[in-house]
């Protein structure tokens, strides 16, 4: 995903299976919802997209991953199917896109959307080592660890339902940008690919969700999450919502009340191309100027996931999700 840093009106801003031990959060009396979510299974669906290797388009691991990605989702009864298309990358060729869409309980009139990327940066160029950076990075954080804490929601609401429908997008073609080493002319908008795509779709133009939900990089250690910018542009009301459930199921300490910086993320082209407000879920550092060192490199593995971490996000939608009426 890409990441400019720039400065506007005055603050810094930034350009994207089972467990024997769920955890399980009582929310407060009055709600009447006990929440259970297992970092364990979380941790093993982001395991098992990783060792399918680098998940970049054209590849071989990204089509082994595409079709267990749909294989599980199809497991949890959710109505599933992949939309194909194509989008411009940074060179001006043409790339293939292969979104993921699931709808869980699609009968249902009220919906929310969550969704993640699920494709891997292809270039390593913020690594220390200047000989791999046209190597693909693992993308454990960064893409699968969304999709991770995704299909564990999938799977707990296939066993406790919602009383609204959940609309599952995994982006693909999100983290093909135009690295800075490659010196080509510059095109706008050559991140985020398959999330244009949708939105610019029919099923983008006709999703009817209340409001959507984007995971990015949800799942290192000690993580923390501001309030991105965008998102309180957009969708203030929903960014209060969340950040209010993290509190409920004793997260607070990971949700801060605090602002973050504007992030060009799929979030940001769901607002400008559909009537679905959505914000952006992502960790950040040192008030919001910078990600992980492990970001964009060959850092970026499992050592990066840490499950209560994984606990604090899941649980959090899991109470987003079963309060809504």
């Amino acid at each position: 995903m890409n990441r400019i840093f720039f400065i506007l009106a005055s603050m810094l801003t930034i350009s994207c299976g089972s467990s024997n031990n769920p955890a399980s959060t009582k929310a407060p009396e009055g709600n009447n919802i006990t929440i259970s979510f297992s970092a364990d299974s979380a941790y093993s669906y982001i395991e098992r997209q990783v060792a399918f290797g680098p998940r970049v388009p054209g590849t071989e691991s990204h089509t082994k991953c595409l079709d267990y990605l749909v294989a599980t989702l199809n497991s949890f009864g959710a109505q599933v199917s992949v939309q194909e298309g194509e989008g411009i990358d940074f060179y001006g060729k043409k790339m293939p896109v292969r979104n993921i869409i699931a709808h869980v309980g699609p009968e249902k009139a009220k919906r929310v959307l969550l969704c993640s990327h699920w494709d891997c940066r292809p270039f390593a160029d913020n690594d220390a080592d200047r000989s791999r950076i046209n190597e693909p990075i693992d993308g454990a954080n960064d893409g699968a660890s969304g999709v991770g804490i995704i299909l564990e929601i999938a799977r707990q609401l296939q066993q406790k339902e919602a009383t609204v429908g959940v609309d599952i997008l995994f982006f693909d073609v999100e983290d093909y940008g135009k690295p800075d080493h490659i010196d080509v002319e510059y095109r706008p908008d050559t991140w985020c690919l398959g999330s244009q795509y949708w939105g610019r779709s029919d099923e983008g133009q006709q999703c009817r969700a209340r409001f959507g939900i984007l995971l990015d990089m949800v799942g290192a250690p000690g993580a923390q999450f501001l309030r991105e910018n965008f998102s309180v542009a957009y969708a203030a009301n929903i960014v209060d919502k969340v950040w209010k459930a993290a509190e409920t199921t004793g997260h607070g300490d990971r949700f801060l009340f605090e602002d973050g910086g504007y992030i060009t993320d799929d979030h940001y082209y769901i607002n400008q191309l559909t009537d679905v407000p959505c914000i952006d879920i992502i960790h950040l550092e040192n008030g919001g100027t910078s990600f992980g060192a492990y970001w964009h490199t060959h850092d970026d593995t499992m050592k990066n996931i840490d499950r209560q971490t994984l606990s604090a996000v899941g649980e959090t939608l899991l109470q987003v999700i079963y309060n809504e009426r």
